[in-house]
């Protein structure tokens, strides 16, 4: 199976990020999602918590992600591993894009989500 990203639209969210959902399907599969994150320079993701298992991939720019009580610079290459209802942020530390994959086991739900304001992305199911 292909899926092709030339429809997917970027959007948004209330976490102060910007999201591209590249597979988040139900009728595809309930053990993953993968999206597209942007974190403009000089900005931070709202501390927040997810019911899944969650990996950031960094394709661009760099950062510094924590997960719990720990806090790590982060450069291209770099994977951050997030065990499921940790708190985690990421901060844009640099003069570009911080670009990163998001891959979430099981697929990423809304309901899924804790953060301090209510998630705000209409592309979720």
């Amino acid at each position: 199976m292909f899926i092709h990203q030339k429809d997917k639209k970027e959007f948004f969210i209330s976490e102060n990020c910007f999201i591209t959902e590249l597979l988040n399907d139900p009728n595809l599969s309930e053990e993953i999602s993968i999206a597209k994150a942007r974190v403009k320079p000089n900005n931070q993701t709202e501390p927040h918590t997810l019911q899944s298992l969650e990996i950031y991939y960094i394709l661009g720019g760099t950062g510094r992600a924590t997960v719990g009580n720990m806090s790590k610079n982060v450069a291209i290459g770099d994977l951050v591993y997030i065990p499921k209802n940790t708190l985690q942020s990421i901060e844009n530390t640099g003069s570009a894009d911080l670009i990163f994959l998001c891959i979430c086991l099981p697929r990423f739900v809304k309901e899924n989500y804790r953060g301090k304001t209510e998630l705000n992305y209409s592309s979720i199911s």
